[in-house]
Formats: C-alpha cells, sequence, structure tokens
C-alpha cells in the first residue's frame, strides 16, 4: 500500500501532526483541485486530507502505523508523544513486541511498533 486519504477536521492541524510526528514532511505539500492536501514521507507513501462535512466516526478497533526500528525507539517516540501531551491509548511491552498507540487531532488511533524481522 502506497496511500491513505483520511477525511480531518482541520486540514492545517492535521498536517502539522503528521509532520511532526510521522515524518509527512518527506516532499513539499500538495493542494489538489478538490481541496484534498497530499502530505509525502520519505518512503514514498502519500497521505491524503480531505475535509470531513460529518463527524468523523470510527469503529474502535481501527487504527493505522508505522514501524520502528527497535524497542527503544519506541519508547523514545512514547515519550516524546507524553512529553507533547499527545493522548496515549495503549501500549505493549513484551520481548517480541514494543508498541505505542496514540490519538491524532481527530481521534484516529496511530500506532508505532517495533517487532523483530519474520525469518523466511
Amino acid at each position: 500500500m502506497k496511500h491513505l486519504a483520511l477525511p480531518v477536521s482541520n486540514q492545517e492541524r492535521s498536517r502539522r501532526f503528521y509532520e511532526a510526528y510521522l515524518g509527512f514532511d518527506a516532499r513539499p505539500a500538495r493542494r489538489y483541485d478538490d481541496d484534498v492536501l497530499m502530505l509525502y514521507n520519505a518512503d514514498g507513501f502519500s497521505l491524503a486530507l480531505g475535509h470531513a462535512d460529518e463527524p468523523i466516526r470510527l469503529p474502535a478497533w481501527l487504527h493505522f502505523g508505522i514501524g520502528l526500528p527497535n524497542p527503544d525507539a519506541v519508547r523514545a517516540f512514547k515519550d516524546r508523544l507524553a512529553a507533547d501531551g499527545v493522548e496515549i491509548v495503549e501500549e505493549w511491552e513484551e520481548p517480541e513486541y514494543v508498541s505505542v498507540k496514540f490519538l491524532d487531532p481527530d481521534g484516529y488511533i496511530v500506532e508505532a511498533a517495533w517487532e523483530p524481522p519474520q525469518e523466511s
């Protein structure tokens, strides 16, 4: 998957969040004719932020996330989120899995996690 489109209540607020915490500032943002704001990360993944015309309602299990290179990176990221007042909704600390789930400005659950590479 190389693209995700999300309805948001405030594009600029969401833009600042995704640029600051998830690296979606690798290329200049682009606004399309339909007023969708497209953000890009260094891996070439694009995030489309469109205006939500209605309240955003999501199932409790819905989330998306990023992988981090090691457990300490997840812990440091969690500390940064907490220091910035970002709401953390779940944490996991196991030998083979370290994760933090947090809320974006519209209540989407985002996960940052590490697990060891799978052997083929």
